[in-house]
């Protein structure tokens, strides 16, 4: 489809039943969230309208169905195991589809911006995982399942210091589809970014610290068209058991697993 017939289908008014339909379901997540969450509804539904559907058609072949949270102007975050193998990516918004234009990659964390030039979603704050403690109320926003938004409330079970940041092991049950979605405090602010689990356990649900935006957000790495991702570069997670980091290698290793279909 050409840029000119897409863009008439980009407004974000251009179908207000959908729109109207998914403020509706926005509010039903209120039943998730954690009582002693401090978010009222008004600030539910404002996280929920920021974190967004992700499809990546791949270079093989099929699509990859994940998730984003905007963070800046026409920008939002996602996994990169979302997007690595795409040569196509559109972002869901307000009933349309959203062409990707370019994207800037942190592979070694599994973080990619997207930009999505006139998208307008409202972008969220940023927390820091070094104000979390455990016990902390958390409520995590993704498109579990790859098709409808879902919110889970849980709470901070572990910090695990890695390069510069904590990465944030969490109760919040997510899986397909979630990957790159929005893990929030209880004032509202992105503090990670939904990223992996590990198998056998109800805890076992891991976040990207959001501190490792920031080098994203300064520009020290560069736009590139949408395009295959290089391969053989394997985020921390992904790596074989000896070069994991220290809080995947316990006693009895699991095997991390992303939330991709």
């Amino acid at each position: 489809m050409s840029r000119s017939s897409t863009s008439r289908s980009h407004q974000p008014g251009s179908d207000p039943r959908r729109w109207r339909r998914r403020v509706g379901a926005l509010t039903l997540l209120l039943l998730a969230v954690p009582a002693a969450a401090k978010l009222d509804r008004a600030g539910v539904v404002a996280l929920g309208a920021s974190v967004l559907r992700v499809e990546a058609t791949r270079d093989r072949g099929g699509n990859a169905f994940g998730s984003a949270v905007s963070i800046a102007t026409d920008t939002v975050v996602t996994n990169c195991h979302v997007t690595r193998d795409a040569h196509t990516i559109h972002v869901v918004y307000a009933g349309a589809r959203w062409p990707v234009a370019a994207q800037a990659a942190d592979l070694d964390h599994d973080l990619c911006l997207l930009q999505v030039p006139g998208l307008g979603a409202r972008s969220v704050p940023l927390g820091r995982s070094a104000d979390l403690r455990i016990g902390q109320p958390v409520v995590a926003f993704g498109y579990t399942g790859g098709a409808s938004m879902q919110a889970s409330g849980g709470e901070v079970v572990g910090l695990h210091r890695h390069d510069g940041a904590a990465v944030i092991q969490a109760s919040n049950h997510f899986s397909s589809g979630a990957s790159g979605g929005g893990l929030f405090d209880d004032d509202g602010r992105l503090v990670g970014i939904l990223t992996f689990r590990l198998r056998g356990g109800p805890a076992h649900y891991y976040a990207a610290p959001a501190e490792w935006l920031q080098h994203l957000l300064d520009g020290r790495e560069a736009w590139q068209a949408v395009a295959p991702l290089a391969p053989d570069r394997l985020p921390y997670w992904q790596l074989p058991p000896d070069r994991q980091p220290a809080f995947l290698r316990g006693p009895a290793p699991a095997t991390p697993t992303g939330v991709l279909p």
